[in-house]
């Protein structure tokens, strides 16, 4: 009876001691260049600005707008896609358990009872025969481990560590589409405050056209201007009234765009009228970044974690090749009386231990690691491709960062001037110095430059949003 538990300890020191056969993981090196490119493009950053850590208040301190920040919040409760990353995690979480519970003996226990009826002897006594009759209750208990795989070359281990990476890849998938979901939702109210300039702008463009027409026509009753006149104010009037109606969609659009990021409808006092020229996000973003920056990305973090994990299923899949060892061992007591199960001398124990070596399956083994390498392979190019596409993101909007300002007081000083030369063109007009053509142009301009400023607001912040979530997550104050 001693000699059971000593099997089980064996069992677990060989499970233990066992091999390895996987490939000795080694992080690829970044396929990109040593830092983010440099140029006139690029600009010189603020160097005082650092890159700071993935971490769940972030975006707290990147985000600078009460407002926006709420918004915010309420998306990160109540956003379903975020809801459905995190299920993948729990599914993922409970998938590694079940997989790693394989390595460790499973305790079972057993009871059962035998009750039988059999003859015990025969015999004959004056020519007659006659049989002699027993009956037997047999009881029994045990407790033990069934058909438990000793892990000698590390299928096992290499299997649960391929469940454990798909979790934490799992895991790294939601922080992204964290990052992704803050971004979106910053994006999207920004944008609400775009339109709603711009249809501000359109409102106050159909009002000063329609004192032209009506100028226009009061002139063309009384002589002054021709029929020309009035036709070029109505085309005017007509094509801000046409901005009007589908600025005042858009707005709407974009209200049920962000209310659809958010999970929840969204009080209006949280909602902007006016896209901030400042404040929205902390100012202060650096211009040069190394490219390890890129690793501290949730979704380069998940592509590594694949890749780990198709680096032991190449180990679980060469342990096929050699024998897989089962032990089964049962402790318990038995006895002829349910009184007696538990007596002295009715203890019981077995061992079993067994071993399956494959000799021919057809190559079934073989494709299992051909297939494992090649997967090896493909996580391998799609880490790479993640890292460059990564790579490009954040260039990117180093590029966009470094011109943006010079871009947006051209833009300042165009629309400036655009208000000036309207104003100016149509004193002369109202004065009979020029026709109403020069003022219809002057006019026209200046109606673009108004939406060109605002637009080039929007990329303003909307860059330094895309510079957030290309780098994974947040930048230092």
């Amino acid at each position: 009876m001693r000699s059971s538990p000593r099997f089980l300890m064996l069992g677990a020191a060989l499970a233990l001691a066992g091999c390895n056969m996987a490939p000795r993981y080694v992080r690829p090196g970044l396929p990109v260049p040593p830092e983010t490119p440099r140029g006139e493009a690029y600009g010189p950053g603020d160097p005082a600005a650092a890159p700071v850590d993935l971490a769940a208040t972030a975006w707290t301190e990147f985000f600078a707008e009460p407002r926006l920040r709420e918004v915010i919040g309420l998306a990160l409760a109540n956003n379903r896609d975020l809801r459905l990353a995190l299920a993948r995690v729990e599914q993922a979480r409970a998938q590694y358990r079940v997989q790693r519970a394989d390595i460790f003996p499973t305790l079972g226990a057993d009871a059962g009872a035998t009750f039988q009826k059999s003859p015990l002897g025969a015999g004959s006594a004056g020519g007659a025969q006659g049989a002699v009759t027993g009956r037997a209750d047999i009881y029994s208990a045990s407790l033990g481990v069934s058909a438990w795989e000793v892990d000698l070359f590390g299928r096992l281990r290499n299997l649960t560590e391929a469940a454990q990476e798909q979790f934490l890849a799992a895991d790294e998938n939601r922080k992204a589409a964290q990052v992704a979901l803050v971004a979106e939702v910053a994006t999207a109210w920004l944008t609400l405050a775009a339109d709603h300039d711009r249809l501000t702008i359109a409102g106050m463009t159909v009002q000063a056209y329609g004192e032209t027409v009506a100028l226009n026509e009061a002139r063309f009753k009384a002589g002054v201007a021709s029929e020309l006149d009035v036709r070029q104010a109505r085309t005017g009037l007509d094509q801000a009234r046409a901005d009007k109606a589908a600025l005042t969609t858009q707005v709407a659009q974009d209200r049920n765009a962000l209310e659809l990021l958010a999970g929840t409808p969204i009080e209006d006092r949280l909602l902007p009228d006016t896209l901030p020229a400042r404040g929205v996000t902390i100012e202060r973003l650096p211009g040069d970044l190394p490219s390890e920056i890129l690793l501290r990305r949730p979704d380069i973090a998940a592509a590594e974690h694949q890749l780990i994990a198709a680096n032991a299923n190449i180990g679980a899949a060469r342990a096929a090749f050699f024998p897989r060892i089962s032990l089964t061992v049962a402790l318990g007591t038995i006895s002829l009386g349910l009184s007696n199960l538990f007596q002295n001398g009715s203890e019981t124990w077995s061992v079993a231990p067994s071993a399956n070596l494959p000799i021919f399956d057809f190559g079934r083994n073989a494709g299992n690691l051909a297939y494992a390498r090649a997967t090896r392979e493909a996580m391998l190019a799609q880490y790479e491709k993640t890292v460059q596409t990564a790579f490009r993101e954040v260039a990117d909007a180093l590029a966009r960062r470094g011109t943006i300002d010079e871009q947006l007081a051209a833009q300042v000083s165009l629309e400036d001037n655009a208000r000036t030369a309207f104003r100016l063109s149509d004193a002369r007009f109202r004065a009979g110095v020029e026709p109403y053509l020069t003022t219809l142009d002057a006019q026209r301009t200046y109606y673009a430059a108004q939406q060109s400023l605002v637009g080039t607001l929007l990329v303003r912040a909307g860059n330094a949003v895309e510079l957030y979530r290309a780098t994974g997550g947040g930048l230092a104050p």
